[in-house]
């Protein structure tokens, strides 16, 4: 049963302005990190105004319909801007994560990556941040719950900045863990290991910078695992940024491609343990390019068993 991958090229015409590091290659990158990967390929559906309505309100959705280009870039704030291409790649980036979880949930296959851009994990429930415009994983998360039946799901990010949109979007919910490794102090200036959340399911894990693989491991198997074991998930979502890479321009950890390999097989356990082999994965930053598509191929191939 091969993992399954969900990509569109149209997630490569979302265009900020020349030298923004969230940039069409990206998308390249990470597909030539699969190229030596059995997976299923399929392409994202684009996510519908309902399925976004889940954590959405209309009048979010309105204001971006609104800001939308015909031509040229639009700035949303200093960090996310819109293209002519860019709702349509926002939504088919959420429209291949909730059709990953259909998937997945369904028995298709037991794991899948979304390969898609722009990212999503900084967007709260009516506010565009860090490049991101939906909340792809924490819509996953509602899906497999509303639709599915799930009974719990974990949410693992290991992207160098916290997920602040999905810890948001998501800590409401006591049904939903929700796990972060990530530099500290740094941007966006959230994911103090103290906030717990109102249910006591948000567990943040905030490495100092320069933190390399050896400190990275101990903190993920002491603080990490442990608690999603505990919560013995249905299913396992991973928010999967490269940007802890040591290469990457944006960050300040100093981790490797086999990082990224080694905590996605040690989620697959989990998964093995608890949520029938359940995982799926959706990309999130890294850019450098190189670094992307090695952690990339690191993390598909754990993926894929």
């Amino acid at each position: 049963m091969s993992t399954i991958l969900l990509t569109h090229p149209d997630c490569a015409r979302h265009a900020p302005p020349r030298g923004h590091p969230e940039r069409p290659e990206r998308l390249g990158a990470a597909l030539a990190g699969l190229a030596g990967l059995d997976l299923d390929r399929r392409e994202c559906p684009e996510a519908t105004d309902d399925d976004l309505l889940a954590l959405h309100p209309r009048a979010y959705l309105d204001v971006l319909a609104r800001a939308a280009p015909v031509a040229g870039e639009v700035a949303l704030d200093a960090d996310t801007w819109l293209s002519p291409g860019s709702l349509r790649a926002a939504r088919l980036g959420a429209g291949g994560a909730l059709a990953a979880v259909d998937a997945v949930m369904r028995g298709e296959a037991r794991t899948a990556f979304v390969a898609a851009r722009p990212p999503g994990h900084h967007a709260g429930a009516a506010t565009p941040m860090g490049f991101c415009l939906f909340g792809n994983v924490a819509l996953a998360a509602r899906r497999a719950i509303d639709q599915h039946g799930a009974a719990r799901v974990a949410i693992v990010d290991f992207d160098v900045h916290h997920g602040n949109g999905t810890q948001a979007l998501v800590e409401g919910d006591p049904r939903v863990l929700f796990c972060s490794t990530h530099q500290w102090p740094f941007w966006p200036g959230t994911g103090a290991a103290s906030h717990e959340g109102p249910h006591g399911t948000i567990v943040n894990v905030a490495l100092r910078e320069g933190t390399g693989s050896a400190e990275f491991r101990r903190a993920v198997e002491s603080l990490v695992l442990p608690r999603v074991a505990a919560h013995a998930p249905d299913l396992i979502l991973i928010s999967a940024g490269f940007d802890a890479d040591a290469r990457d321009p944006l960050g300040g950890l100093a981790l490797g491609p086999g990082d990224f390999g080694w905590i996605t097989t040690a989620l697959c356990g989990l998964a093995q343990d608890h949520a029938g082999g359940r995982v799926v994965s959706v990309l999130e930053g890294g850019y450098d390019l190189a670094a992307l598509s090695e952690g990339v191929a690191a993390h598909a191939a754990a993926l894929a068993g």
